[in-house]
């Protein structure tokens, strides 16, 4: 049996989200289960690419609004953050359960950085993780504490050439 390992995919870059995806293609082509629960994401856009990958690949939002968190009132970034305390508790309960063989937990580093969880509440959850399982975190901002929670770390950066 394979150990699991957990992944972070940071950066300031466009293509975490398209990357943590591409290993969940890569994982259902070899006959694996991937749950992905999305936070922090905005607007309810639902992919109809990805209903389609199931059962193979489950994609969970646990978020109502259809705006961007940073844009919504006080009053219902509480809201929010209930919605997602509950995604937090639905990925508790699928590293417990061990449902699948890949879960990514996209967006997760914005709950860090927003304190919507602590990097212990982060610690709590990935110490459930079944030796077997591999967990992908994405999420722009990466502070030292969660660096040390990951077997590997992939940056992604946008550069920016001018041509002569």
């Amino acid at each position: 049996m394979e150990k699991g390992k957990i992944y972070i995919y940071t950066g300031d870059g466009h293509g975490k989200s398209p990357a943590a995806l591409g290993r969940a293609l890569q994982a259902a082509d070899a006959g694996k289960k991937v749950v992905i629960i999305q936070f922090l994401k905005g607007g309810l856009v639902e992919s109809e690419f990805l209903k389609r990958l199931e059962p193979e690949i489950k994609l969970f939002r646990f978020e109502k609004s259809d705006e961007n968190y940073e844009e919504l009132s006080e009053e219902r970034k509480a809201d929010e953050i209930r919605n997602i305390r509950n995604g937090v508790g639905f990925a508790r309960k699928v590293l417990s359960t061990g449902e699948c063989n890949l879960l990514i937990l996209d967006e997760v580093l914005g709950l860090v950085e927003k304190e919507i969880i602590s990097v212990e509440d982060l610690r709590g959850l990935l110490e459930s993780k079944p030796d077997d399982m591999d967990v992908i975190l994405t999420g722009i901002a990466l502070s030292d504490d969660v660096c040390v929670l990951a077997d590997e770390i992939s940056r992604i950066e946008t550069l920016k050439f001018k041509v002569w």
